[in-house]
């Protein structure tokens, strides 16, 4: 088990209120207990991640371990949003799990251009989404070894 297993929070970017319900579901029913946060565009994503606006108190945004994150939302959308990310010192440490619905070769190879750590598509079954979570968990929370200082802050 990585040196870091102590829980980090997840934040999860999705303009699918549905999708965020199952995506938690899964969780929780993958035994992935980690405080998960929710935002639902890419501009409230970065809004959390740099604590501003309703996220100015450093309680209402812990600093995410891990970012899972959708393509496709209003305002800012996931691309965008992630290209900042990755751009920016201070969060590119940060993994960054692209959770969408896309399958295009397209959106593959831009997201990795951008700097995703992983591109996956989301199961339409809720028991095949639940084993993805299980395995994001034991991957990004149990075995990998992030940076020092991953989360921020």
């Amino acid at each position: 088990m990585a040196a870091h297993a102590k829980p980090i929070v997840i934040l999860l970017a999705d303009d699918d209120e549905e999708d965020r319900m199952l995506s938690s579901d899964a969780l929780a029913e993958s035994r992935v207990v980690n405080d998960l946060r929710f935002v639902e565009d890419g501009e409230e994503l970065l809004d959390y991640l740099y604590q501003r606006g309703r996220y100015a108190d450093p309680a209402s945004a812990p600093a995410p371990g891990l970012i899972l994150l959708d393509l496709n939302m209003p305002k800012k959308d996931g691309r965008e949003a992630l290209r900042e990310i990755k751009a920016d010192p201070k969060l590119r440490r940060i993994p960054v799990i692209v959770l969408t619905t896309s399958k295009a070769e397209e959106d593959i190879y831009r997201t990795y251009d951008l700097g995703a750590n992983s591109f996956i598509t989301k199961p339409v079954h809720f028991h095949d989404l639940v084993e993805v979570m299980k395995e994001i968990g034991r991957y990004w929370i149990e075995i990998v070894e992030l940076p020092p200082g991953v989360p921020p802050r």
